[in-house]
C-alpha cells in the first residue's frame, strides 16, 4: 500500500511536519483553513520562520484549503492549536473542527495522529468519538489513533 500523507494545520508545528513528510512522500497534502496562509506558502513565504523559502518552493507538497483533497489519505497528522481561555482551560474547538474534518474524509485502515498540547485522554475520549460519529468507522477496528 502506498502511503498518502495529510497534515492538517500549518502553523509552527504542522508546517515543518508537512515539509519533513514531503521529502519522503511525494504529494503530501498540507491543509489549512486559512486561504491567506496557503497562498503565502505556495509563494514560498513562511511567516512563522520555521521553514525556509527554498525548502517550500522545492517541496512536492500540495498546499490546499480544499477538504476534498484529504480524501484517500492513509496517514493524518492533526496539528491545530489548543488555545486556553481566561480560566486557563483548554479550548478544544479547533480540535473538534479538525476531528469533524477527519471524520468526513477518513477511510478504513487510516492512522490519525494528533499533535496538540492537550490533557491525557483527549485523543481517545474526545477526538476519536467525533471521527467515529461522522465517518461511521470504529476505532480501533477501522482506523488507528495516535498522539504525540
Amino acid at each position: 500500500m502506498t502511503e498518502r500523507i495529510a497534515v492538517i494545520g500549518l502553523g509552527y508545528v504542522g508546517l515543518p511536519v508537512a515539509v519533513a513528510f514531503g521529502k519522503i512522500f511525494p504529494a503530501t497534502i498540507a491543509f489549512d483553513i486559512s486561504e491567506r496562509r496557503i497562498n503565502e506558502l505556495r509563494d514560498g513565504v513562511d511567516r512563522t520562520g520555521e521553514v525556509d523559502a527554498t525548502e517550500l518552493k522545492e517541496s512536492s507538497i500540495v498546499f490546499t484549503t480544499n477538504r476534498k483533497m484529504l480524501k484517500g489519505a492513509t496517514f493524518f497528522v492533526v496539528a491545530v492549536p489548543t488555545p486556553i481561555d481566561i480560566n486557563r482551560a483548554p479550548d478544544l474547538a479547533p480540535l473538534k473542527l479538525a476531528s469533524e474534518l477527519v471524520g468526513e474524509v477518513v477511510s478504513k485502515g487510516a492512522v490519525v495522529v494528533f499533535e496538540s498540547t492537550v490533557y491525557p485522554g483527549v485523543t481517545e475520549d474526545f477526538c476519536g468519538p467525533i471521527i467515529e460519529q461522522i465517518s461511521g468507522l470504529r476505532h480501533p477496528h477501522d482506523f488507528a489513533l495516535g498522539y504525540s
